[in-house]
This record gives C-alpha cells, structure tokens and sequence, in this order.
C-alpha cells in the first residue's frame, strides 16, 4: 500500500515555478484570474461614459459657450434635447400657484386632482408666530411657479382637520393617484427654519415626481440665491400665473 505523500507548500497563492508544477499535477488548485484587468476594464468603461455624458447637465447657456471646444453635430444633439424639456415643462405647467382650499373641495381638489398630477398640501399654522408656517407659505410661492405642472396648495390646519395640534405645523401632505405618499410634520426633518428651495425639490425627487438630473433641481444653487437658469426664466415657466397678492 502506497504511503500519501506530503509536499511541502509553503504558499499555495504565491507565483513560483514550484507551484506551477503542483497546480500542473492537481496537488493545489489553479490560481484564481486576477482582478486587475477587469478593474481596469471597469476603469475604462467608467471614463468613455463619463466622457460621453459630459454635457448631459448643462443647460443652453452653458452649451454655447462649448461651441469652440465641442463637434457643432454633438452640441446641437444636446440643444435640441434640452428645448425639448423646457417645451415639456412649459406645456404641463398649468397650475404655476398656490391654491386656497375649502374643507368641503378638499376631496375635489386634492384627492381627485393627484390622480392626474402630484399636489402637496401646506397645513398652516393659525399662529403668525410660527416662523416654519411663514416661511413654508414663502417657499410654497417660489415651488409653484417653478414646479407649474404640480398643484400646490395650502389650508390652515385646524380648518382642514378638527383639532388638529398646533405643535405639529406646518405640515406637508404629497398626493398622488388619490393616496398620501409623503407626510412631512413640521419642518424639523428637512432643514427647520434654514429649509430652502433645494430640500423641497429633494422631497420631490423622493417621491418620484422629478428626476434628479431635471434641470430646475440641478440650479437649485442658483434659485436658492434668486437666480434662475438663463434658458428657464420665471416669466417663461409662470405666464398663466396669477397675482397672487391675496397671500399677503
């Protein structure tokens, strides 16, 4: 009977003549394919797209300043693309404003609207000191013309639900398709008193009602300081907007 033999291996994974015999004859398992070459495939892979999507976030403004650096053909692609969207934006944009409801149409002009757009709800506060209801109602003005195709209305809270406590406005209701898909209880949870444009576009992102690379949400910086994007200006998105001096 034949005795095992033990051969010494001092490192099963090292590269050496003395293990490609024992891999040759089954001893020790064949070495694993380096990762190398596929991360750097990745590598490769990662820049071309980047490359490729260099302009996909740039707005008109920012693409003809390119015109000396980039093939005319491949700008003129991303223009008409992005016409294409501000065309879009335009034509949905029926709303533009804050809506005032009345308990009695909340069912009307909430629940059956969502089934045709996102609306969001501002439940005021009846307080005038309540500096989050306050500047809520401010930036509920800038989301609606900006955000036109969505209908963004306001209600004070105890009007709107019996009893409803103080301590817990404002509060943000989003519908959709006649059902609440985001509830947001006073503005602790997204910025407090510092909440701006850009926390409220990514409650709108959250909930599916833009995507991220949307051009308004990309200029966030820019309408936070009272900018708007050159080729989104506020009179193009709001010219069915009405006065709305009554929220004064």
């Amino acid at each position: 009977m034949d005795m095992p033999v033990n051969v010494p291996i001092d490192d099963p994974s090292a590269d050496t003549e003395w293990n490609d015999i024992l891999r040759k004859h089954g001893i020790i398992p064949e070495k694993p394919p380096s990762p190398t070459p596929l991360i750097q495939e990745a590598l490769l892979e990662a820049r071309r797209q980047a490359h490729e999507q260099r302009l996909e976030n740039k707005d008109l403004e920012e693409l003809n300043a390119l015109e000396d650096e980039e093939d005319e053909a491949f700008l003129e692609t991303y223009r008409k693309q992005r016409l294409a969207e501000l065309s879009a934006i335009r034509i949905a944009s029926r709303y533009c404003q804050v809506y005032p409801l009345q308990k009695p149409d909340y069912a009307r002009d909430v629940t059956e609207a969502s089934k045709s757009t996102f609306v969001l709800v501002h439940l005021t506060s009846s307080l005038g000191t309540n500096i989050e209801s306050q500047l809520l109602t401010e930036l509920w003005r800038e989301m609606s013309r900006k955000f036109g195709e969505f209908k963004f209305c306001e209600i004070r809270a105890d009007l709107c639900i019996e009893g409803y406590p103080e301590r817990n406005t404002p509060t943000i209701l989003i519908y959709r398709d006649g059902d609440i898909r985001k509830q947001i209880v006073t503005l602790c949870d997204i910025g407090g008193q510092s909440t701006g444009m850009s926390d409220l576009q990514s409650l709108l992102v959250e909930v599916g009602a833009v995507k991220q690379n949307d051009l308004r949400v990309l200029r966030s910086e820019q309408t936070e300081n009272g900018q708007w994007p050159s080729d989104l200006q506020r009179s193009d998105v709001s010219a069915n907007a009405d006065d709305d001096d009554d929220w004064d």
